[in-house]
């Protein structure tokens, strides 16, 4: 009898234990983007150092509608909690109010929803502020403008999708930075959209070259549109020290570009900490523990004066 008590005690912990486990459903804006795939693993990462949670984790594929189901979906499954990426930051409401309505945490992650502010009970938001990311950057620039002897400077500046607002942000960071009385011999020559794409920045640079725009500095919202403007310059047999070039992220794919001599500036957007910061932000609303309503992880800039301090972060 006394045998049997004890292996029935054993196995009611066992029981717990597995109820215990938490399921968090995580729709990603997309899989194929250097850095939201480092964002993607450290969640994944993170998650095998806890016990008992469970990541099921979806490619919205960049549609709106496509990562609207998958919360319908994540609602309809009961999952404990979701983790959204989203495709679009100005078409965050519906999201919010499905899981809202059925009473499940959510927290967003990167990219900041519209209304952040009034996120309703056990919502938040985990990033970086984004208006940093772009001030650091565009401070460096002019910082070695100065040092390259220039009195006037023209600006270049490559934007990510205006729907999102971290392109909005880093682009009016490098407006407000240009208006400073220490940079304000700087100025922009040309800015257009290449929606966060090495492709579409290397066409926009090839473009204004042919144009004949003459320009000092390439300032991109993030590292892929930055790579994109330096095949862009060598193609056309522009001297890279005769161009500073500025990105965001501090991905491997720039950090090597720095390595190189061809990258000026860069920024460590800390995706890994994203990541886990978002997933304990989930486990602990799942348990009804409070959380702050924006969780901030620091930009730091990257420079060729500390590139080996970053070379295995991101």
């Amino acid at each position: 009898m006394k045998s049997k008590l004890v292996m029935t005690a054993l196995l009611a912990g066992l029981m717990a234990g597995t109820a215990h486990a938490e399921n968090i459903g995580v729709s990603m804006a997309l899989f194929d983007d250097n850095f939201l795939t480092v964002l993607r693993n450290g969640m994944i990462d993170y998650s095998k150092e806890l016990k008992g949670v469970n990541l099921q984790i979806e490619d919205a594929q960049n549609d709106v509608g496509k990562q609207l189901n998958q919360i319908q979906n994540f609602v309809a499954s009961g999952v404990d909690a979701i983790i959204v990426n989203p495709v679009d930051t100005d078409a965050t409401a519906a999201m919010t109010q499905a899981a809202a309505a059925a009473g499940i945490p959510l927290v967003y992650v990167n990219r900041e929803p519209a209304n952040v502010d009034q996120l309703p009970e056990k919502q938040a938001f985990v990033a970086s502020k984004e208006i940093d990311a772009g001030t650091l950057e565009t401070k460096e620039a002019c910082r070695l403008l100065k040092a390259a002897g220039k009195k006037e400077a023209k600006v270049v500046v490559l934007m990510g999708e205006l729907s999102n607002q971290a392109s909005r942000m880093r682009t009016q960071a490098i407006k407000d930075v240009i208006a400073t009385p220490d940079c304000n011999f700087m100025s922009i020559a040309e800015e257009q959209v290449g929606n966060w794409s090495r492709t579409q920045g290397s066409d926009l640079v090839t473009n204004w070259l042919s144009a004949g725009v003459k320009f000092d500095a390439v300032l991109a919202n993030n590292d892929e549109m930055a790579i994109g403007a330096i095949q862009a310059l060598k193609a056309a047999n522009v001297p890279m020290d005769q161009v500073v070039v500025g990105g965001i992220d501090a991905t491997q794919d720039a950090l090597a570009a720095m390595a190189a001599g061809d990258l000026d500036v860069t920024v460590f957007q800390n995706a890994a900490g994203q990541g886990k910061g978002a997933v304990d932000a989930a486990l602990k609303l799942a348990k009804g523990e409070s959380v702050e309503k924006k969780v901030y992880v620091p930009f730091e800039l990257v420079t060729p004066a500390n590139l080996k301090n970053y070379q295995k972060k991101n």
